[in-house]
């Protein structure tokens, strides 16, 4: 996969703007919530520590397919009452996984304003979709 910012498109820290994947193989990540192996919610109420989990989780499914973060061709983030406030947390988040072996999430990404997830201490979900050759 090759990840780009294409000359009219504004330049993004945290990601590109475009991927260009040549595989044959798609894996979808389901999404992946502040949870531990042991589904304990981590990081309540602590929007950065739950994104950060979220992409440690992310970056554990596609191992399943042989694949790892950074065959994630489009993450998307769904943040519970988002707010323009709320992305200096959501980037510390992702910058502190960054940081570990297997989670690069450089890929082009959307991030969606929702009300509420399914567990009231969730305060972000991530799904992501990979693409294998």
């Amino acid at each position: 996969m090759t990840l780009v910012d294409p000359e009219g498109l504004p330049e993004i820290e945290a990601c590109r703007q475009v991927a260009i994947a040549s595989g044959s193989r798609m894996v979808f990540i389901a999404g992946q919530v502040a949870w531990d192996a042991a589904g304990v919610t981590v990081g309540a109420g602590d929007l950065a520590a739950q994104v950060e989990q979220c992409c440690l989780d992310v970056a554990t499914g596609p191992a399943a397919a042989g694949a790892t973060f950074a065959d994630a061709a489009k993450p998307t983030a769904y943040v519970v009452d988002r707010t323009p406030d709320k992305m200096a947390q959501f980037m510390e988040g992702a910058t502190r996984a960054a940081r570990k072996p297997g989670t690069v999430p450089a890929a082009p990404a959307t991030l969606v304003g929702v009300q509420a997830l399914g567990i009231p201490d969730h305060l972000v979900e991530i799904e992501a979709v990979a693409v294998l050759d």
